[in-house]
Formats: structure tokens, C-alpha cells, sequence
């Protein structure tokens, strides 16, 4: 038997080093090397230049006192053949303010000489990142360039998968049933599917099914006649009428009232409705998609919800994958974000530093892709410079040790008072582990507050009971199991 053909490995990032010091040279070269990286020296501008020029340069390091150039007039042509290149200037102790110059310049950043060797390999790893992270922004823009509005961003296998789904799914006029946590992106795979549909030409009408108290969301889906009800002083098309010839959302559809139940069972299996107050049927001439973040089986169990409505909905279900379980794709929607939160306020777009990117890689996201949207928005007001930092990143700060968990404080003194703990002790938890335990903590203590009641424990947390109902789901807990312990005991 044959053995199995192995994955090819990513090619090697490709540094040039451009110093007329042999010795240095030399010796940066070995360092690199070491960490894995392909190595170019030369020591003049010119060869410098005709290297970029050829395109097989992913990153420089560049000094800026040359034998026969300027460093700066270096930095300039390099940038103007490859803008995106990533520059490391080294300079001397007395050209810091010619440094400073080259970063506004363009260069990613500068170290003195002499410098230690860790020092130069991080920056070359971040600025190689952070180049990287650009070319797939500007790769998924021209992937999406014909879709302007209707985008689900991300490279994630979770994600293409939904696209690939939605591609599939569009062109028929199946009902869809959209599932996902709330700010998943449901109503973007929603006017996606209208978008891709043969009815794109028609309109895409949304209503949320959960804002509308019973009697106004039957007339705001199936209109009214004058005089159908107190204060209906003239007739109304309602929005399976609005949507005709196109698309019609029910966001939130597991809110939907039993008396709405029956009518949308009823024009689904007929493809026609009555106005409230009206004995003259109608068709309806629309394509619907209806998405929940409810378990909808379960409601079916426990009869807040018809089945056989159910079952009508639900013909092609399309699932959304919570942000956590798509974790590669947060770097790509923060910058996206960011430039997106920049432009609309009139700022420049400042760049993520690395401690940045890993507290969003490590944090949970509750609130999915919309709270990220919120996160990135408020950091480029609180940023407003040209580096985006972790402390900017305020909503992702952890709560002072007197609000953590008795288990992680009792664990983090334990670690602490120990003179053998090694430095990686195992018994530690990990970042997100910690988050997770704290978050489970909070939970029980809001809803041992409330005695049990969700609406007044979202309130003290922040969240609207949506998005409060899924975090309970997700760590195993029961209001139920809290009535009548808080504030009257």
C-alpha cells in the first residue's frame, strides 16, 4: 500500500536583509534561519531594490545607514513596487528621530543597535502577520465585490459551508429555516438567499415576530380591512402583500403567538391568506425565510410551538455557526470592522497589535459576530491613534479578582504561595477556561439575585433575555432551579 500523500507545507516567509555590515548580516541571517524563515543578505541599496523587484520578498530588514544609498530613499522605492511590503529599519543609537521618520514613512518599525535577537524575530513575525491579515482582506473583497451588501465573511469551514449551502438553496423557492445564535448573521444569510434568488428583483420585507404584541403582528402580516378593529380607520396591505414577487423574513418566528401560528401554517400549505376583518382570499406570491435562535423541537415538546408549522418552516434548514466555533475568522471581521468603524467616523484605520488580536482570539464572543461589530466600533473612538491596543479593548477586560470565581481565586492564591509552582503549572486553567468558569459564576449569582426571574437577571447583566436565555443554554443552567432564592429569601 502506498503511503498517504502528506499536505504540502506553507512555503517559508522570505527575508531580505540589507545591511553593508557582513557580520551582521551574517549573523541575522543564522538567527532567522533557525525560526524558519528563508534569508537574503545583501549590502548595498541597488541589490536591495533588484531583489524587491523581482517579487520574491515577503519582508525586509533594512539599515538605514547604507554604503551607497540612503535608508530612507531605500524605504521609499521598496514601498513604491510593493506598498504592502512589511519594513524593519535598524538604526544606531543617534538616528532615532530618522527612525521615527521612517515609520511615518511607512516602515513597520525600527530597532537600535545593538538589539537581541528575540526582539528582531518578534517583529518580523508580527509584521508578517499582520501582512498576511491585509491580503486576505483584500482577497474576500474582490471574492465579494459582486455581492456589495449581502456579505458572510470569513474562511472558516464552518462559515464556507453556510455559503455554499446558501448558493445551493437559492435559486428554488423551498422555505428556509435560518438557526443560529443571536447575532450569528441570520438575517445577512436571510437577504443573501433573496439576493441570489430568482426573485432579487423583488423586495425583501423583515419583521420580527417576538416585537409585536399578538393582535398587531397578525395585521402587520396579513394586513386589515377599515373598520376590522377599533382604530382601523382605513384598509392596509400587511407584508405578505408588501413582499409579493419577492422575499419575506420572519425573524424571530419561535415568538410567534398560537393565533399567528395557525394563519402561517395556513398560507404556507395554500399559498393564500385572508386580511383581518376580510372574507376575500389573497395570494401570496412570496418566498419565505424564517429564522429563530429558539430550540424549535423543544418548543414543539413542550406545545409553545405547532409542529406541523414546524415541519412547513422548516423544508431546508441552514444553521449559523456561533463566532467561537469559527475562531480563524475573527481576525479578518475585526479589521473589516475597523476600517468599516474608521470611515464611517472620518479617522484613519489603526492597526491591531498583536496583544490586541490574541485577547479577540481568546475571548468567547456571547454576543457572536454583532457584539464583535460593537467591540471594534467602540475601540477605534477609544483608540484614535494609529495603534489599536488590548487596553482599548475595554468591553474584553476582566473583572478585578474580587469578582472571579471562589474556585479560580482559591486556585490563582494556591499557585501564588507556592515557592515550588513552576511558571507553566498545569493546574492553572487556561485564559478562556477562566472566562467560561467566571461567566457560569455571574450567571448563578444574577439569577440567584432575581430569585430565578430572567428578564430582571438579563437586566442586571447587561443583555437583552435572548441573548441571556442562550448563555444559560450554553453553560447547562435553569432558571427554574433559582425561583424564589433571591430577594425574598
Amino acid at each position: 500500500m502506498s503511503p498517504t500523500p502528506q499536505p504540502p507545507s506553507a512555503p517559508a516567509n522570505r527575508v531580505l536583509v540589507v545591511d553593508d555590515d557582513l557580520e551582521l548580516c551574517e549573523l541575522i541571517s543564522l538567527r532567522l534561519e533557525a525560526r524558519g524563515m528563508q534569508v537574503t543578505s545583501v549590502s548595498t541599496g541597488q541589490e536591495a531594490l533588484e531583489m524587491v523587484e523581482s517579487g520574491k520578498v515577503d519582508a525586509m530588514v533594512l539599515d538605514l545607514r547604507l554604503g551607497d544609498a540612503d535608508g530612507l530613499e531605500v524605504l521609499a522605492q521598496a514601498r513604491e513596487r510593493i506598498p504592502e511590503l512589511p519594513v524593519v529599519i535598524l538604526t544606531a543609537h543617534g538616528t532615532i528621530e530618522t527612525a521615527v521618520e521612517a515609520m511615518r514613512r511607512g516602515a513597520y518599525g525600527f530597532l537600535t543597535k545593538p538589539f537581541q535577537d528575540h526582539e528582531l524575530v518578534q517583529k518580523l513575525v508580527h509584521a508578517l502577520e499582520r501582512t498576511t491579515l491585509q491580503r486576505e482582506v483584500d482577497d474576500l473583497r474582490r471574492i465579494v465585490a459582486g455581492v456589495p451588501r449581502e456579505r458572510l465573511i470569513g474562511r472558516s469551514p464552518a462559515i464556507t459551508q453556510v455559503r455554499a449551502n446558501i448558493a445551493r438553496v437559492a435559486p428554488s423557492d423551498a422555505t428556509v429555516m435560518v438557526l443560529g445564535e443571536s447575532g450569528t448573521g441570520k438575517e445577512l444569510a436571510a437577504r443573501l438567499l433573496h439576493g441570489l434568488s430568482r426573485r432579487a428583483h423583488g423586495p425583501f420585507v423583515a419583521v420580527n415576530c417576538g416585537a409585536l404584541p399578538p393582535d398587531l403582528l397578525e395585521s402587520e402580516l396579513f394586513g386589515h380591512v377599515k373598520g376590522a378593529f377599533t382604530g382601523a380607520t382605513q384598509s392596509r396591505e400587511g407584508l405578505f402583500g408588501a413582499a409579493r414577487g419577492g422575499t419575506l423574513f420572519l425573524d424571530e418566528v419561535g415568538e410567534a403567538p398560537p393565533s399567528v401560528q395557525v394563519k402561517l401554517l395556513r398560507v404556507l400549505q395554500e399559498r393564500r391568506y385572508t386580511r383581518v376583518g376580510s372574507s376575500t382570499e389573497e395570494e401570496a406570491d412570496v418566498r419565505v425565510v424564517a429564522a429563530t435562535n429558539r430550540d424549535l423541537r423543544e418548543e414543539v415538546e413542550v406545545r409553545r410551538f405547532r409542529e406541523d408549522l414546524y415541519y412547513r418552516l422548516c423544508v431546508v434548514p441552514i444553521t449559523m455557526p456561533p463566532l467561537r466555533e469559527r475562531a480563524e475568522d475573527i481576525p479578518l471581521l475585526a479589521q473589516l470592522f475597523l476600517e468599516r468603524a474608521a470611515a464611517h467616523n472620518g479617522m484613519r484605520v489603526p492597526h491591531l497589535t498583536p496583544e490586541a488580536l490574541q485577547l479577540l482570539r481568546d475571548y468567547t464572543w456571547p454576543g457572536n459576530v454583532r457584539e464583535l461589530l460593537n467591540v471594534m466600533e467602540a475601540a477605534v473612538l477609544l483608540a484614535a491613534s494609529e495603534e489599536l491596543r488590548a487596553e482599548h479593548l475595554t468591553h474584553l477586560v476582566q473583572p478585578s479578582p474580587r469578582s472571579a470565581s471562589p474556585a479560580l481565586e482559591e486556585a490563582a492564591l494556591g499557585a501564588a504561595s507556592s515557592p515550588s509552582a513552576p511558571e507553566n503549572d498545569a493546574s492553572l486553567p487556561t485564559l478562556r477556561e477562566a472566562r467560561d468558569a467566571f461567566e457560569r459564576d455571574y450567571l448563578i449569582e444574577a439569577l440567584r439575585r432575581s430569585g430565578g426571574n430572567v428578564s430582571a437577571a438579563a437586566r442586571l447583566a447587561g443583555r437583552n433575555r435572548t441573548d441571556f436565555y442562550e448563555l444559560l443554554r450554553r453553560h447547562g443552567l435553569s432558571a427554574a432551579d433559582f425561583k424564589d432564592s433571591g430577594q425574598g429569601r
